[in-house]
């Protein structure tokens, strides 16, 4: 390659592996124990510790040859994170279980390293330990914790009628990016970018927690089918309003190109990992919240002035 040697994980072994990631890890003040144990231990304040894991494939949820090491790392940590804030909770450190090729160069070993730091980082979270093995492709499984600070959690069940439903976050934007990437278009840049690395509005969970959240969750799997859940788990019914969603230029612009209609990757496009929440009418939202339905009495969820033919992501559909 070039004339240069590259040295690849097979040659370093599985401890020289988990060496070499432990290194690039500096710990956080919630962190008691970090790697190099059987097991670490995390700082729960609270008392409670709110829990989430997630799975991703090469091949299924990333490839490699659309994103770096570096923007894998982000997006793996970013999904789990989200979650967690999505509770309403402070996230404090994330596990990794990694899969890899004994060929994956050590260069992109650490690019993925640097970019589960880093996405911790931004919440005050650290990596604090993990797994590591061969396998033909890259694995990740990522288990998040949280804590919630005498919070009590914001969980789907509590949507009541009367309430507003307002999002926060980017919407449609990695979903676009996507077919993009499939069509093998070069840009918009910002839409690509948002497929490889979410950017999950993190400080907006726990401050809708404080500002009295009914309900919330994470936008993983499409607006519509996200709001779902909430639906089935408060039993009640919520009304979106297509007209309070902003289409952004860049979204515009690709629908244009793919022949599409925009709205579709707002309401079922996933990986963007924005905030849907519901809150009482009387209560005074910041200005990153948008208001774009309405809690009533029923089931499912409706947009107003539109016939359903949207749907969100199914792992065993798609």
């Amino acid at each position: 390659m070039n004339g240069r040697c590259v040295i690849t994980v097979g040659d370093l072994g599985e401890f020289g592996v988990v060496a070499r990631i432990a290194e690039r890890l500096p710990q956080g003040g919630t962190v008691l124990l970090g790697p190099g144990d059987d097991a670490a231990m995390v700082r729960s304040p609270d008392g409670r510790v709110v829990v989430t894991t997630d799975l991703l494939i090469e091949g299924r949820h990333f490839r490699r040859d659309w994103s770096s090491g570096y923007d894998i790392g982000r997006k793996a940590a970013a999904q789990n994170l989200s979650d967690i804030v999505a509770m309403g909770a402070d996230p404090t450190g994330i596990v990794v279980g990694l899969g890899l090729p004994a060929d994956a160069a050590t260069g992109w070993l650490d690019d993925l390293t640097d970019g589960f730091r880093d996405e911790c980082d931004l919440v005050g979270a650290s990596v604090v330990g993990g797994d590591v093995t061969r396998c033909d492709l890259v694995v990740l499984g990522v288990t998040a914790l949280g804590d919630l600070g005498g919070r009590a959690p914001v969980t789907r069940s509590g949507a009541r009628p009367g309430d507003v439903v307002a999002v926060t976050g980017r919407l449609g934007h990695a979903a676009a990016g996507l077919a993009l990437l499939a069509a093998g278009e070069k840009g918009p840049a910002e839409l690509l970018d948002a497929h490889r690395r979410p950017a999950p509005p993190y400080a907006c969970g726990p401050r809708a927690a404080a500002l009295g959240a009914t309900s919330m969750l994470d936008v993983s799997d499409g607006l519509l089918q996200d709001l779902g859940h909430v639906a089935e788990a408060s039993e009640v019914g919520i009304v979106l309003l297509p007209e309070a969603f902003v289409i952004s230029e860049s979204l515009e612009e690709a629908a244009g190109r793919l022949g599409v209609d925009p709205l579709g990757w707002i309401l079922s496009g996933g990986d963007d990992h924005a905030l849907a929440a519901t809150f009482p009418q009387s209560v005074r939202l910041p200005q990153e919240w948008t208001v774009v339905g309405r809690v009533e009495a029923g089931k499912g969820v409706q947009v107003s002035g539109r016939s359903m033919a949207y749907e969100g992501w199914d792992h065993f559909r798609e």
